[in-house]
């Protein structure tokens, strides 16, 4: 009895030394605590490795996304002849459409600051042309303006043919309807050399072809390329004005308002008659039924036939501030004299005061500055060998030899920018005229 009354102890001792953690090992509930927190933190870190393999997948997405974009279009705007001529313009370009205008300023800031134009110094050979005789057509032909007084140099003493006007591209019926001359802009940068295009608008009309960049939109009753049967008649084509982001301005053609006209903006203005004038917005021009296209850019730089107050030429937050500071660039602009003919400017080494006194030295009353910069300056004429053939880049030739884009531009499908052309106001030759002798009363003819 005895015996078998101690056994049920000595289970119940080993069993409750059983139960007793070991030394050095912990307890049954603590090695599934110690499990559980171990499988916190391992799900824990396959929670990071997880949510940082889904962010780099969303970067990898987001960043192929971008480089598809940017091979489009920056691949794009590096190809496109309308962006500019050389690749650092049209990555200029490109940048300032899509953001980086600050940017791209600062570097074209701290370059040009290097690059200060030269002062002083001589024209190259040839770059003032000896100027042609104008011919006398004081009575000749259709109804027309007469011919321009010669523009005073600014540099003395004056080379031989500057200032002094030539007939350039082809007669509307036998009568000059352009004529071209180059001087220095100033008497202190004097190896500099620009255009001056006079046009008569009794003799030319005018038309304002839009483009799928400048304004965008269309589609156009006029648009690049020159089609044949307005190139028969076409007689001198110049760029028109900044990106409508950047000219302060509005647009209007086809009928339609493009970008809403502002008051007191300088406008370029074409009537349904052909004539073609430089307005103050609103004080000048109205958009009366007659007016048939509008084309802004920022103010007026002439105004009764003297540079405006405030011109600046340091100042070119107000007018273009492609290249900053006191930078003398490329630079267009257009302006209307007394009697109603326009007068074109361009070329390099031009502030907005030069490009003021120039139109004012060639007698331009109202004026406004055009498109600057290099790539975008150009004016061209025409001469085909017969009188009505077609204009062509092969029979076109540049206000200065050096402007970009040759004279093909504007016969370019690819031109997506807005620009003006001049047109001979009698296209078609005149019908001959034929008279009859009639014969005397009374008299006879004998064999």
């Amino acid at each position: 009895m005895q015996d078998t009354q101690e056994i049920p102890l000595v289970n119940t001792v080993e069993r409750a030394a059983q139960s007793q953690p070991a030394p050095g090992r912990p307890s049954r509930g603590r090695v599934h605590r110690v499990r559980r927190g171990n499988l916190r933190r391992v799900r824990a870190s396959q929670e990071k490795v997880y949510r940082r393999r889904r962010m780099m997948a969303i970067c990898a997405v987001i960043l192929t996304a971008v480089m598809i974009w940017l091979v489009i279009s920056l691949g794009g705007a590096l190809t496109n002849p309308t962006y500019g001529s050389s690749m650092s313009a049209r990555f200029a370009e490109w940048a300032r459409q899509n953001g980086g205008g600050s940017i791209v300023n600062k570097i074209e800031n701290a370059w040009y600051s290097h690059h200060a134009p030269k002062v002083g110094g001589v024209v190259p050979t040839g770059s003032i042309k000896t100027p042609v005789t104008t011919p006398n057509t004081a009575a000749a032909g259709p109804p027309h303006l007469p011919a321009p007084a010669a523009v005073a140099p600014f540099a003395s003493p004056a080379l031989t043919g500057e200032g002094q006007w030539s007939p350039s591209g082809r007669l509307v019926d036998g009568v000059p309807a352009v004529y071209t001359t180059e001087l220095r802009p100033d008497a202190v940068h004097t190896s500099y050399v620009v255009g001056v295009a006079w046009m008569d608008t009794k003799l030319l009309h005018a038309n304002l072809y839009s483009g799928s960049q400048i304004p965008g939109g269309g589609p156009f009753t006029h648009t690049a390329p020159v089609q044949p049967a307005a190139a028969n008649s076409l007689v001198s084509a110049f760029n028109a004005g900044f990106l409508s982001a950047q000219s302060a301005g509005g647009y209007y053609t086809d009928g339609k308002t493009l970008m809403a006209l502002r008051p007191g903006a300088a406008s370029a203005v074409i009537y349904n008659d052909g004539t073609m004038t430089v307005a103050n917005w609103g004080r000048d021009a109205s958009l009366t039924p007659n007016v048939v296209a509008v084309r802004q850019n920022l103010a007026l730089i002439v105004d009764g036939g003297q540079p405006v107050s405030g011109l600046n030429a340091s100042d070119t937050t107000r007018w273009g501030n492609t290249l900053g500071g006191a930078v003398y660039v490329y630079r267009s602009a257009l302006g209307v004299t007394d009697n109603g003919a326009l007068v074109y400017v361009g070329g390099p080494g031009l502030n907005i005061t030069n490009l003021a006194n120039l139109l004012v030295r060639a007698g331009a009353v109202r004026g406004m500055e055009l498109d600057i910069n290099t790539d975008w300056v150009n004016y061209s004429y025409y001469n085909p060998a017969s009188p009505y053939g077609p204009a062509t880049a092969a029979n076109g030739t540049m206000l200065l030899p050096q402007m970009t884009g040759t004279a093909s531009r504007y016969f370019a499908s690819y031109w997506a920018r807005d620009f003006f052309t001049m047109s001979s106001a009698y296209p078609t030759p005149p019908a001959p005229t034929t008279t009859t002798t009639k014969p005397q009363h009374g008299s006879s003819s004998h064999s």
